[in-house]
């Protein structure tokens, strides 16, 4: 069964960047996909990023190209989401799980979901 732990939240100043970390078992090989997802309370989450495993195929939510970038550590099972020129609307829980995209590149998470507690990113406006 798949497991994934998010670190690496914090507060920054609009403008600024941190680097959010997901750990991940039972998810990574190659033929998963994983990627970053975001939600606000009262909304809907967010697909935000999706890499395949094998680091073939990178995605971005169109809010986000430029500005992040997805990147991991295969030995460690681990991604990384390097998020730079953070706005105060990145501010959200931020959470990993396996992924897929759809027609029109929308970025979904894959089901079953295998969610782990989150991160928090707070950009003060």
């Amino acid at each position: 069964q798949g497991q994934v732990t998010e670190s690496g939240g914090g507060v920054v100043q609009a403008g600024g960047s941190l680097r959010l970390s997901c750990t991940a078992s039972g998810l990574t090989s190659d033929g998963y996909a994983m990627g970053w997802f975001r939600q606000v309370e009262g909304k809907e989450r967010e697909g935000v990023s999706c890499m395949t495993w094998s680091g073939g195929r990178t995605w971005y939510a169109d809010s986000v190209k430029g500005r992040f970038s997805l990147s991991r550590d295969t030995a460690k099972n681990t991604l990384y989401l390097q998020m730079n020129s953070l706005k105060p609307e990145d501010a959200a829980m931020y959470y990993c799980a396996a992924c897929v995209v759809v027609a029109g590149g929308l970025i979904l998470p894959k089901t079953p979901s295998h969610w782990g507690q989150g991160t928090q990113v707070i950009v003060p406006s």
